[in-house]
């Protein structure tokens, strides 16, 4: 069974407090995703191997440490995972980004692909997928099931904000793949956002309806 990893930093709480509220604007809104975003990934990167090497301060040669192992991809889910993009990129410069496109069909609410691009050495990376809420898990599952399909295995889903119906369907049908959120919120409404939630993600980042 998959873990969940419940990331209960003061400020990570703090920020995603504001976010919450229906008054804070697309631009601060923005600005808080990418901040909670980086201070997410420095909990999720926690485990990452690192090896020894032989380094040359100004002083004289001393061992220190630097990641080993798998390279980092992440992959935005379309498009409110794009707002998560800037704040892992600042301090995992280097990582390759994917993109998968989904949108929720608003009457069925089951996920719908119309683009999916990856890293061509997605097999070799530790790959990380983005999408600030959780809610039915649909979109998420079948976005792990995309990449999956193109020999990705190394996976760590990462969302702001998830219910306990999102959670659930991921550890069915992704029992390999760990949950790192900010929140758990209660359940989800007839029309399948969370409650209380902040809203729809999407329309929040780019100021849309």
């Amino acid at each position: 069974m998959s873990k969940v990893h419940l990331l209960d930093h003061p400020l990570i709480q703090h920020k995603l407090s504001i976010m919450r509220n229906k008054d804070t604007g697309a631009k601060e809104f923005r600005e808080l995703l990418e901040e909670i975003s980086m201070l997410m990934v420095y909990e999720v990167t926690r485990d990452l191997p690192t090896e020894e090497v032989e380094v040359e301060t100004p002083i004289c040669m001393t061992k220190s440490k630097m990641l080993s192992g798998k390279k980092i991809g992440i992959v935005p889910i379309l498009r409110a995972g794009l707002g998560m993009v800037d704040g892992v990129t600042k301090l995992i410069p280097a990582a390759r980004i994917g993109h998968i496109g989904l949108y929720r069909d608003p009457v069925t609410l089951q996920p719908v692909e119309y683009y999916c691009k990856l890293p061509a050495d997605s097999e070799n990376r530790e790959l990380i997928v983005l999408d600030p809420m959780l809610a039915t898990g649909g979109s998420a599952s079948a976005a792990i099931s995309f990449i999956k399909q193109r020999k990705g295995r190394l996976i760590r889903l990462v969302n702001l904000i998830a219910a306990p119906e999102g959670i659930q369907r991921i550890q069915q049908d992704h029992p390999d793949v760990d949950i790192y959120v900010a929140a758990c919120d209660e359940r989800l409404n007839e029309h399948g956002y969370i409650v209380p939630g902040l809203g729809d993600a999407g329309d929040r980042l780019f100021g849309t309806k």
